[in-house]
């Protein structure tokens, strides 16, 4: 491990209450967990400290080490063994304050509304400005270049996934090849123009080629505020990647020009006014903070250690880090909450696991499966031993089964009959899942990256069953991305019937089979053939 900053639970002198006793036998375990569960379930607690305190989490920020460090103090309450093991670093930190922004345009004037990305500059206190559109020539940009000192300017295309302006050399390049092209184009439209003058024809003009900031670096030489881009709505920001991924990243050379991305519908209105030449302004108060890197950031572990077979797990996970365009409350607080709370229970119920049940709280998900890539790392020769993986990184939805491949299904049915004694009105029903192809890449969740590797990953299927109408895309990477989405009795089941599913697969006298998991590569596709009907 590197870096392993290991504390003993019992260093902050904590005792844990009565219930904490350990009972006789597993089923006054299971009855304990289930009693806590549905009387005193804390996951809601847990989620308001996460989301609401801490609120969002990039790595390299405070909230993301606080968070972490929060983790390992209830740990600790709990008299469960907690550590901090470096996943890695970033070149600079990032921290997000509060953002302001209006129009200025009589009585057509409003507050905006509107977000940026992560790593990307705040304003220099508050700064007001007029509007421009931005130059698609070279041209437009002569013959505008002096107005463009102190202006707020818009640039072309809708955000949808909530990247900034690509700053790096690539992004150069490209915006290079792209006013070449449009000067090419504006030199046709001009002999158009010519010939429709001359002759009388009525040639339309043809279009540029579109790309935000096409003049991004003459623009900033030219002294604008920063740029202002549409973004659909609930707006999704993310992070400045060219930046976090470039090694020679330094405080010294961050951007200093905010990117706003504005409400479509608001962009639309203030785009007509800066067509019409109309005397407007706006105004932004954007407090966006850079620290000193690098930066290191932390896989968070637990574990209640295994009393027959220590060297073998279950791991129960999620990812610690969100976006902070919002507090990361589903976006992993649907992880980290249950997790914790799963931990709470085990531990208060006295269980004594037969293999070690591991809790982490991975880095860096949203920046490339950062954290969990360093855990398979430098945990390679524990994935043989892991017999199941409950990752949580999918909404607010409890389980209602498990699908796994023929081999295990006895044993996993097993191991979860008693969740379904939590509550009668949930559904719960182990499935048979088909061999697929092993993958050679990870995306998507932590759990591919372990998936990779052979790892089960099967974890519960979810379902929003009684109708809650949630929708995952709404807030995946969005504003909305909040506490008030969470479902609270789906999270307290959740909490209890992960507890009892690693507790079952942690008891059973052997590790799950891994057979019929994968099916080769060759023989999928000789199968995937057999069902097509040969062409006459």
């Amino acid at each position: 491990m590197k870096n392993s900053l290991i504390l003993a639970a019992m260093a902050f002198g904590v005792s844990l209450p009565a219930m904490g006793q350990a009972p006789v036998s597993n089923e006054e375990v299971v009855a304990k967990i289930i009693e806590i569960g549905t009387t005193d379930n804390k996951v809601m607690q847990h989620l308001d400290v996460l989301n609401n305190r801490f609120g969002g989490r990039p790595i390299g920020s405070d909230a993301y080490d606080n968070a972490g460090d929060w983790l390992i103090r209830e740990y600790g309450k709990l008299g469960i063994k907690a550590w901090k093991e470096e996943a890695g670093e970033v070149p600079v930190g990032f921290n997000r304050g509060p953002w302001f922004g209006q129009l200025h345009a009589g009585e057509d004037g409003m507050t905006l509304h509107f977000a940026t990305p992560s790593y990307t500059s705040g304003t220099h206190g508050v700064q007001k400005g007029h509007v421009l559109i931005e130059p698609k020539d070279m041209n437009q940009f002569k013959r505008m270049k002096h107005r463009l000192k102190g202006a707020w300017v818009l640039i072309s295309g809708t955000s949808v996934n909530g990247w900034p302006i690509d700053k790096s050399a690539k992004g150069d390049s490209i915006r290079a090849a792209v006013r070449a092209e449009n000067a090419v184009i504006a030199h046709k439209n001009d002999s158009l123009m010519n010939e429709n003058w001359e002759k009388g024809t009525k040639h339309e003009m043809l279009p540029y080629r579109e790309e935000p900031a096409l003049f991004y670096r003459e623009m900033l030489d030219a002294g604008v505020l920063g740029f202002v881009k549409s973004a659909k709505v609930p707006i999704r920001a993310l992070y400045d990647r060219s930046l976090v991924n470039d090694s020679t990243t330094t405080f010294d050379s961050l951007p200093t020009r905010p990117e706003i991305l504005l409400d479509e519908h608001q962009f639309a209105k203030i785009e007509q006014m800066a067509k019409e030449r109309r005397d407007i302004e706006l105004e932004f108060d954007i407090r966006n903070f850079f620290k000193l890197g690098p930066v290191k950031y932390h896989n968070i572990i637990a574990e209640i250690p295994g009393t027959e077979y220590p060297d073998e797990y279950v791991l129960v996970t999620g990812h610690l880090d969100s976006y902070d365009v919002a507090t990361g409350g589903i976006d992993c607080g649907t992880g980290i909450g249950p997790m914790l709370e799963t931990a709470r229970l085990l531990a208060l119920s006295g269980a004594k696991p037969k293999r070690t049940i591991r809790f982490i709280a991975f880095a860096g998900e949203e920046f490339g499966l950062l954290g969990s890539k360093a855990y398979v790392k430098d945990h390679k020769d524990e994935l043989a031993k892991i017999s199941m993986m409950f990752n949580r990184d999918g909404g607010p939805t409890p389980p209602v089964g498990m699908s796994v491949p023929a081999a295990m299904k006895e044993d996993v049915e097993k191991a979860t009959a008693p969740i379904k004694r939590i509550n009668d009105e949930y559904p719960f029903e182990v499935r048979l899942a088909k061999p697929r192809v092993k993958p050679t890449e990870a995306g998507g969740t932590d759990a591919m990256v372990f998936y990779v590797e052979g790892v089960p990953i099967y974890g519960f299927n979810e379902s929003d069953f009684k109708g809650y109408d949630f929708n995952y895309g709404e807030i995946w990477h969005t504003e909305r991305d909040l506490f008030n989405k969470h479902i609270p009795e789906y999270q307290e089941y959740t909490a209890v019937a992960t507890a009892l599913g690693a507790l079952g697969i942690a008891n059973l006298d052997n590790q799950l089979s891994r057979e019929g998991m994968f099916i080769d590569a060759d023989k999928a596709k000789q199968t995937k053939g057999k069902g097509k009907k040969k062409k006459k």
